[in-house]
């Protein structure tokens, strides 16, 4: 049976330092197994500089996380190409790379080992394997992509580690205006940092007043919080060893305790859903894309296949006890 390991993947909005600082610290007392650290979608979120995201992954290695630098995943200046090679070119990290230009620095780099986000565009067996060939080691497949379609790009046994979008608002589109400096009538340069003030994003709402999108700077994602809590079977007959957590506000150590109890622990998946639905979220659960519906279908339980939930038995976890424990 396939083992379904859970990731933590970077935190998209701008957070006070402090409060960066603590996610990070509750992190490292978390039953995750790797950390994706740095800047995803703009570069003017400048408090917390490289050296800082070097040091809080050398923190959460030595908690015994598997920690990977991300790049960015729209580069549209020569600051941003500088701060992309320092990423790439350090030898301490594997990279999460973000875009093809960060590709093309890890080939004049050596083609260490490095993951694929989610933001290239791999829709085929054959680019994957020329991936694996050049040196990745794991992909994360394009959030789009339905279960089924991911199995069929990579087949089992596969030579890279396969990683989908679990849990988290979708990144849907990256653009090189500002969204949050247009919504206060500010120019992107003088955009007064505006996004600090939204924790996850900018909540857009259709003319009938439903959520609809989420604006995050340059960034759009979906108001809805992608959940594949409940798809094991389909996870595992798709050859998936990671699902990707993406930070979010609130009980963020209560979500990953729940997906370590379902995927760990015994937790049924029906009972880890309806506990994940009481949590005060910023919004709601779906899983579309997914089953290859609308991506705004509420999140459900995968129908039992060939594969098996079954997973080893234990005491579910407790983040606040283990950080008692080590405090």
């Amino acid at each position: 049976m396939t083992p379904i390991r859970l990731s933590v993947g970077p935190l998209l909005y701008w957070w006070p330092r402090a409060v960066l600082m603590n996610f990070y610290a509750e992190i490292a007392d978390s039953p995750v197994q790797t950390v994706v650290l740095g800047e995803l979608v703009c570069s003017r979120r400048n408090e917390i500089k490289f050296d800082d995201w070097l040091s809080i992954a050398r923190e959460l290695r030595a908690a015994g996380k598997d920690v990977r630098l991300a790049t960015m995943a729209l580069v549209m200046s020569e600051a941003e190409l500088r701060t992309l090679r320092r990423v790439c070119e350090q030898d301490e990290f594997p990279v999460e790379a973000g875009d093809a230009a960060a590709l093309q620095v890890l080939r004049e780099a050596g083609w260490r080992p490095h993951t694929l986000g989610p933001h290239l565009n791999i829709y085929s067996a054959t680019a994957l394997a020329e991936h694996a060939e050049l040196g990745a080691d794991r992909w994360v497949a394009p959030v789009e992509l339905a279960l089924d379609a991911v199995g069929r790009i990579n087949p089992m046994p596969s030579r890279l580690a396969t990683e989908v979008w679990g849990f988290g608002r979708l990144p849907l589109a990256l653009s090189a205006r500002c969204f949050t400096a247009r919504h206060h009538r500010l120019k992107k340069d003088d955009c007064q940092f505006r996004c600090r003030d939204d924790a996850d994003g900018l909540l857009l709402k259709t003319g009938d007043g439903e959520d609809f999108l989420a604006l995050n700077g340059i960034q759009t994602q979906s108001a809805a919080l992608q959940c594949l809590l409940g798809h094991g079977h389909a996870l595992r007959e798709a050859g998936v060893q990671w699902l990707r957590l993406s930070p979010c506000s609130g009980p963020f150590d209560e979500v990953i305790r729940l997906f370590d109890a379902v995927f760990a622990r015994g937790l049924s998946p029906s009972e880890g859903l309806a506990e994940l639905r009481k949590l005060p979220l910023p919004g709601r659960l779906v899983d579309g894309f997914a089953r290859r519906v609308a991506g705004l279908e509420e999140a459900k339980l995968s129908a039992p296949t060939r594969a098996s939930l079954a997973a080893p038995q234990g005491g579910l976890v407790s983040l606040g006890a283990a950080r008692r424990e080590t405090a």
